[in-house]
């Protein structure tokens, strides 16, 4: 049995995994998603981790899962809590040294959404209709609506902080990448997962918000990819005795 540790992106809060959580306990293992500072604007992903790692802190057999700008907090997390695994969904992949608000040129985003932007205009003006089409194209409205109040938008600090860490941890990582994601295309996060990770990508269908989408086919696939990882790992650590 592992331990699920999930973190969301941007202000969500992280009861936004709820069915997620449910669908992997229902597979026999423990799932998390614990409160995060988010009425802090001022907190950053370093504050993000902290809070995460010592809730967590008794846990064992962890597998980090961090979604979008979520994955500035997710490797200090695993770092921390020595993880068996860490996932990153639909991520903005950090550099060392680098912020959050940094991040969107650096990767060339703007370039990668084109025709969104040529169609709703640059990100900072879109507007509830934009934000519909780029999140919840294939989110059931009936669920779009139940979570609207676990929806925000970030504080300041989640943009502001350089990320601490000098490189990603040695934990075994995982990049899953939504086949529909608009805000970050799948081809997008191939190049951005080599270049900065030296991973491929996993996919997987559906857009941005896995969780609302298809909770049951996340759970799946976090299953499967931190058995894939440890089993990795424990043959990688195995004495060779042929």
């Amino acid at each position: 049995m592992s331990t699920f540790v999930l973190t969301p992106g941007a202000g969500t809060d992280p009861r936004v995994y709820g069915a997620t959580i449910e669908a992997l306990r229902r597979r026999g293992h423990r799932a998390l998603a614990l409160p995060l500072p988010l009425h802090d604007h001022e907190a950053g992903p370093s504050d993000h981790a902290d809070a995460v790692a010592n809730a967590a802190s008794a846990e064992t057999d962890i597998v980090v899962v961090a979604q979008s700008l979520g994955a500035f907090a997710g490797p200090l997390v695993a770092s921390r809590l020595r993880a068996a695994v860490l996932i990153l969904l639909a991520p903005m992949i950090p550099r060392p040294g680098e912020t959050a608000g940094e991040w969107w040129s650096n990767t060339g985003h703007a370039a990668a959404i084109a025709e969104l932007i040529e169609r709703h205009g640059p990100m900072a003006d879109w507007g509830p209709d934009a934000l519909a089409d780029v999140f919840l194209h294939d989110v059931d409205p009936a669920v779009a609506r139940e979570i609207a109040e676990y929806e925000g938008a970030p504080g300041a600090g989640m943009f502001s902080e350089p990320w601490p860490l000098d490189a990603r941890p040695a934990v075994p990582t995982r990049v899953l990448a939504p086949r529909d994601d608009r805000l970050f295309p799948l081809e997008f996060q191939r190049r951005v997962a080599k270049e900065r990770l030296g991973l491929e990508i996993d996919e997987i269908d559906g857009g941005h918000l896995q969780m609302l989408s298809r909770p049951t086919e996340l759970a799946e696939r976090l299953i499967e990819l931190a058995g894939e990882s440890a089993s990795t790992r424990a043959g990688a650590s195995s004495p060779d005795d042929t």
